[in-house]
Parts: structure tokens; sequence; C-alpha cells
């Protein structure tokens, strides 16, 4: 089959629900997981850093418009408490026939994604080519970790159109992003606590391998990463801070990927609204030192008390802790290596150069800039599109045999 019949067949055959759906490559099983780390998160009058025995007070909250307020009347605003976040089921793909294997590739998706539909070739062919496992791991509050209700099309449908009533200049406002858009605009500090949420419940996950609990992993397997988009930033932040030395010799292969957050282009119909985006990029990148001097919790978690906080934070301004980022990637670029695209407008290739292989130049990181002979977007570099299945089919091969290389 070629890649737009396997895309098919693997949309049409893989769910939540079966504890085991068998394949002619591979195996795929659902292991349900939950989260230590949702006590971090907003919603609570009672926060406490259990590392270093320090409590602080609720949480500052920035001020919002009324018309936000409104709108999340629809949503559930209490982080802490949504289930769907804290409890849930994730995809591993495994060789066909293995029941327990010692290699795995962490997967990370982008930004505001709620299927794994186009990532499921891809971890088919990495399984395939590298005879490791694949863990599709998802990040707080995507995939089937965000409320079903933030995938109802009827609602979001009709949220939108009120957003845009609220906000006559928005651009982009779609039912496929009005949620997080809200989410994220009425409270940016979110996208910092979901994506430490997300880190601790990847080394979580590996403690629960290394301990040899895992069903599916024997113990000290050895770990690398396949990060599409945003999911760059959260694995890069692993490796870098590399936590009890569970990442001492893992690779990371970037697609799409790479970028420092305030180069990348973040506002599309498929990612986020022009307000929730200004709104992230205004805490982030122009008054992210006025909140932590502000906010005592922000401040801790971002310090070099929290390693993995002080490396997220490295990664969001290009122009911020220049030397600490770039020492960093310099010490692990042997095991580091991103594929831009020519025609990506969210995540330009030429950014990704400029991050990973620094500011002079000089960081020996591999960056491979690709172009395909059909119209592609960053959101769908590979469409589902007949017309062009001769190409895509190609242009998939070609990609992610050299991607599969790498991460043999």
């Amino acid at each position: 089959m070629n890649y737009i019949d396997i895309y098919n067949d693997l949309k049409k055959r893989i769910n939540y629900a079966d504890e085991k759906i068998s394949l002619e490559d591979a195996d795929v099983y659902n292991i349900v997981f939950e989260s230590k780390a949702t006590a971090m998160l907003a919603g609570s009058n009672y926060y406490r850093c259990e590392t270093h025995n320090i409590d602080f007070n609720v949480d500052h909250i920035p001020e919002m418009k009324a018309s936000v307020n409104e709108d999340l009347l629809m949503l559930n605003s209490k982080d802490i408490q949504i289930i769907d976040n804290k409890r849930f089921v994730y995809h591993v793909f495994l060789p066909k026939g293995q029941k327990k294997i010692d290699k795995l590739i962490i997967m990370l998706h982008g930004f505001n994604e709620k299927t794994w539909d186009k990532y499921l070739p891809w971890a088919l062919h990495l399984v395939k080519t590298t005879g490791k496992g694949v863990v599709l791991f998802p990040i707080a509050f995507h995939m089937n970790r965000a409320p079903h209700l933030w995938s109802s099309r009827y609602e979001m449908y009709e949220l939108s159109k009120k957003r845009q009533q609220n906000f006559p200049n928005i651009l982009y406002s779609t039912l496929s992003n009005v949620a997080i858009s809200i989410h994220i605009h009425a409270q940016p500090e979110r996208f910092i606590w979901s994506g430490l949420q997300t880190y601790s419940d990847i080394i979580q996950l590996i403690n629960q391998i290394n301990t040899g609990s895992h069903p599916l992993f024997s113990a000290g397997s050895q770990s690398d990463f396949f990060a599409y988009s945003i999911g760059g930033l959260l694995a890069k932040a692993l490796i870098m801070t590399n936590q009890d030395g569970f990442f001492s010799n893992s690779k990371l292969c970037m697609f799409c990927s790479g970028a420092a957050f305030n180069r990348v282009q973040a506002a599309s119909r498929f990612i986020i609204d022009s307000e929730g985006s200004q709104a992230l990029y205004s805490f982030l990148i122009e008054h992210l030192n006025h909140h932590i001097k502000t906010n005592p919790r922000l401040a801790h978690y971002l310090s070099d008390a929290h390693p993995e906080g002080m490396n997220l934070l490295s990664l969001i301004n290009y122009h911020k802790m220049i030397e600490h980022r770039e020492s960093k990637f310099n010490e692990l670029s042997n095991r580091m290596i991103a594929f831009g695209l020519k025609n990506d407008q969210v995540y330009p290739y030429y950014e990704i150069k400029n991050t990973l292989q620094g500011i002079e130049g000089n960081i020996p990181v591999k960056v491979r800039v690709l172009d395909f002979p059909y119209p592609y977007r960053h959101e769908d570099p590979f469409p589902a599109n007949k017309k062009y299945q001769v190409e895509v089919n190609k242009a998939f091969e070609n990609t992610f045999n050299e991607m599969a290389e790498f991460l043999k």
C-alpha cells in the first residue's frame, strides 16, 4: 500500500477502546496513564513544591476581558479538575509479534491537535524501519487529554462565531482552534504549566519503564524522541535537562520543529487565533520578567531550582539565555537532527537553523531543508490527496527513511 492507503486504513482501525489492535506489520496497544503532576495546574487555592518543601498561595491570574470570561462559561476553567487531562490512554506501536522490547521512540505532536491520524503512518514506518517501539504520548490538554466538549463541532462553531463578535478584528478564529485559543487567551500562563506537567508525565513514564513495571518495555530501555512542531520544545527540554541521567544517550529527531518560540508564526486557522497568539506572545516574550517578579510560584519553577523549567525558558526567547541554550546544543549536537520544509510558514526553516545552529552558525546540529513537489503546509506535510499520491508517497518514504536511519 502507498502512504495514502496506509493513512486511510490506520485512521479507520486505530482507536482508544481496544486493548490491542493487530496490524500486518505491527501491534498497537492502548495503555492507561494517570498523571501525578496535575497539582501544579490552575484552579487550586493552594500549591506546594514537594521537591523543595515550599508552599505558594493561589495562582496569580491575569485580568481577563469580560468577553473572555463569558466565553469560558462553555469551557472548564479549572484545569486541575479536568479528568480527561489526568487519566487517559496512549498508543504504543510494537514490531509485529514482540511482547516486550528494550528500545523505544517517544513521539510528540504539535500544538492544538486532537487526533493522531497523520502520525499513525509515521509511527508505523518508524517501527518497521528501526525495530523500536513507538509511544504516541499526548501533551496536556491535547489529543484525548482535552475535554470532550473541545471536539464538538457544533459547540465550537457556535463559540467561534461568538468569539468573532466579541473581537471584530480577530483573525483565524475557527471551530478547530477556538477552544485552545480561549484557554490560552484567558490565562497564557497555562502554556508553561501544561508543558511542565507533560515533562513530568514523561519522566513518570520513564520511571515506570526503568522499574520494570511497564507492560511493553523492559527495565532500563533506551529511549529516543521524534518531535513534530511544538513537541520539539518539550523534547529539547527533556534531553537538555537529562533528569537522573535518563536521556544521556537519547537521540532527538525534529520535523518542522526546532526554532525558538518567538521565531514561530503560531497564528493559524489550525493552531491558535490572533487574539490567543497575541496574548501568549505578550506573556512569554514582552512581559515574562514582570510575571516572574510578581508570581513567586512561576519564578520558582522557571529558576535553576527546577532545571527543566530553566531549560524550557531558554527555548522561548531567541534573544535571551543564549549562552545557556547554545552550550546545551553544542553538547547535544551529535544527537539532534532537524528536518525543515522550504514552504513552512509556521516554523520557517531558516529560523530552525538560526536557533539550533546558533547565532554565529557554528553549532554542528544537522538541519535538513526539504521541499516537496506538491502543495503542502506545516500542519499537513503529506496530504492524503489522490491527485498527488505518487509524489506524496515518494516524499514520505525518502524523508522517514532518513529519519529512521538517524534513530536506529
